[in-house]
């Protein structure tokens, strides 16, 4: 069994990640790590999981951890991560990281659009960027990984094999996305309120949000060269689901079916990226509570521009379903392993 321990996992996505791996069979929580609730039951936290989890919430003392634990996740907000984690820690565990800290390999641009210092710069060129589909082979028998966010997860499944084959110009990206208010996170905030949320719909972050630069990174590697696109988020009154709608000019002509084959050439033995049949728009409600990303595209041939579409759950595929996707990966596991969930409806 492999032994893990979550640090902040009374949060959204250290409590999806309890869900997930209390059905894993090759996993073990040890630890359930959280600042704000230390000695209290986690079943008083989250009542769903009465009878489920006996244990009390623990401090976020790494070092102790590392030497129980063989995997660590760190559900945590930016800048812990890199404050905790050590030649040491990483020589006895492997830590998947679900914050942003070793996400961008530049720690000068990690600390612009995060405004805070990057205390662990000397791991950033170790640290391998877990979006499974594309880098699974640097994932198998890391140290430290770095989980995707949910905008960037979704946002480069739908766009990259269109951006690694040349067939739309990169300079004219555009991406428009929208998710549920749980991928702000557990904390009160004013603008999460439910007066604030409901029977409303809001931009933000405009030409701001801190997910830009994770995107432009990796499709700047797969373009071969800079990308700069525009990115805008927006907040949604439901809990759960990212949708993201973007736009490209296309180099050259081309038929649906050419643009299908590459869709499927890509992701086509994929289990958790499922490219939708023609005309199909993929919708938040068909993949929520899974690890599925569903993707498609529509070609709008009197504006020579592609529309590339994805829809999935933030905090699975966005988030704790994507670090046990990792995990699975760095421990030579099967892949889908405690993923196997179908979507819930309604």
């Amino acid at each position: 069994m492999i032994k893990v321990g979550i640090i902040g996992a009374t949060g959204y996505a250290g409590g999806e990640l309890v869900r997930l791996l209390l059905g894993h069979k090759d996993a073990e929580i040890i630890w359930y790590g959280s600042r704000s609730y230390v000695d209290q039951k986690y079943a008083s936290i989250y009542q769903n999981m009465f009878q489920l989890v006996d244990q009390t919430c623990m401090d976020d003392n790494m070092e102790e951890l590392a030497d129980r634990a063989d995997v660590i996740f760190t559900a945590t907000p930016q800048g812990l991560c890199t404050s905790l984690v050590n030649e040491g820690i990483l020589s006895r565990a492997k830590v998947i990281d679900l914050s942003a800290d070793f996400r961008l390999k530049d720690s000068k641009v990690y600390e612009s659009w995060y405004g805070i210092t990057h205390k662990a710069p000397q791991f950033l060129d170790e640290a391998v960027y877990g979006l499974c589909e594309i880098n699974r082979e640097k994932i198998r028998g890391a140290r430290l990984i770095a989980n995707p966010g949910c905008y960037p997860t979704c946002s480069t499944l739908a766009v990259y094999p269109l951006v690694k084959e040349g067939l739309i110009d990169p300079a004219t990206i555009i991406i428009d996305a929208k998710s549920g208010t749980s991928g702000a996170g557990r904390g009160a905030k004013t603008d999460n309120l439910y007066c604030e949320v409901n029977e409303n719909i809001k931009a933000y972050g405009v030409t701001t949000h801190r997910h830009t630069p994770e995107i432009e990174e990796q499709l700047s590697i797969a373009a071969g060269g800079p990308v700069v696109l525009n990115f805008t988020p927006h907040l949604v009154p439901m809990n759960r689901g990212i949708l993201i709608t973007a736009y490209a000019s296309l180099t050259r002509a081309a038929a649906y079916e050419e643009v299908k084959a590459i869709y499927d050439r890509y992701y086509n033995k994929e289990t958790f990226v499922r490219v939708l049949e023609k005309d199909v728009c993929p919708q938040t409600k068909w993949v929520e509570g899974s690890n599925f990303v569903d993707v498609n595209f529509k070609i709008d041939p009197r504006t020579n521009r592609v529309i590339m579409m994805g829809a999935m759950d933030n905090l699975v595929k966005g988030a704790a379903g994507q670090a046990v996707q990792n995990m699975n990966l760095a421990f030579g596991l099967d892949e889908a392993e405690g993923l196997r969930l179908a979507p819930m409806f309604p």
